[in-house]
């Protein structure tokens, strides 16, 4: 079976589920590259815990976690199965590695649906939630990520979405094709840390990454990337598939990990 790489996708606002842009072209073009998985676990930014947790739904439900939106975004339903075998893999994965996990009944978050309708629209590839821990930090995360990376060689699609750059704050909602300059410093920043691949920095962005607070008031929408990034394994190949901002503050980055090239080919 294929080997799948690791994914991050910057989900943006709800909104982009009415009209996804240049965004959603990306991702249709990232997902039309893949293999086909058999199902996909996703890391949402949406779905925060105390301790690490798996949704096991069979039929998992569409979950609208927002308000002040347009009415149809409420009637947009995605209705892809759950995987209760996956989500039983992916807790012993984690068990094993010392996490302790319990599972859930959760639906899809519109972390979990925007990107997905534009991935897979058929809706008929099973779909895994899993749970972060905002308090715990990207090694944390990083590490959840490596107890999984196992999946990835048994048709699973490891899929982190959150946003890499996400400040309330300061969106501005109507498009105006401005760029703020933090913004653009932060994804330049993260970029040349991904693509040589320092995990010291990395792993210590708050600190390292220029106006990484201001970036990300809270981390939750920058943990998925790192759990793709340890999902993916030492010395991963980061490949920016888009880089994109909208509204203003809202850095749509997308990357797939890989192995590097000399180690995939053995």
């Amino acid at each position: 079976m294929t080997r799948l790489p690791a994914v991050f996708v910057s989900h943006g606002s709800p909104l982009l589920a009415l009209g996804a842009g240049a965004t959603g072209a990306a991702w249709r073009e990232l997902a039309a590259a893949l293999p086909r998985p058999r199902a996909v676990v996703v890391a949402s930014a949406h779905w925060l815990s105390s301790a690490p947790a798996v949704g096991t739904a069979e039929q998992p439900q569409t979950i609208h976690d927002f308000g002040g939106f347009p009415e149809p975004l409420f009637r947009i339903r995605y209705p892809a199965p759950g995987a209760p075998a996956v989500a039983r893999r992916v807790a012993g994965l984690l068990a094993e590695a010392g996490f302790g996990v319990q599972g859930v009944e959760r639906g899809l978050d519109h972390g979990v649906w925007v990107p997905l309708r534009e991935f897979y629209p058929q809706a008929d590839i099973p779909v895994v939630p899993l749970a972060l821990q905002p308090r715990l930090g990207p090694a944390h995360h990083y590490r959840l990520g490596q107890a999984l990376a196992a999946l990835r060689d048994e048709g699973v699609l490891l899929l982190g979405s959150g946003s890499l750059t996400h400040n309330l704050h300061e969106v501005r909602w109507e498009e105006t094709g401005e760029v703020a300059p933090y913004v653009a410093e932060f994804q330049q920043w993260f970029e040349q840390r991904l693509r040589v691949g320092d995990m010291e920095a990395l792993l210590d962005y708050r600190r390292r990454a220029p106006q990484a607070a201001r970036a990300h008031p809270t981390e939750e929408h920058l943990l998925p990337l790192f759990v793709a990034l340890g999902a993916a394994g030492e010395g991963a190949r980061a490949e920016r598939r888009f880089g994109g901002v909208t509204h203003e503050v809202l850095a749509m980055d997308v990357y797939q990990f890989t192995e590097p090239a000399d180690v995939a080919a053995v």
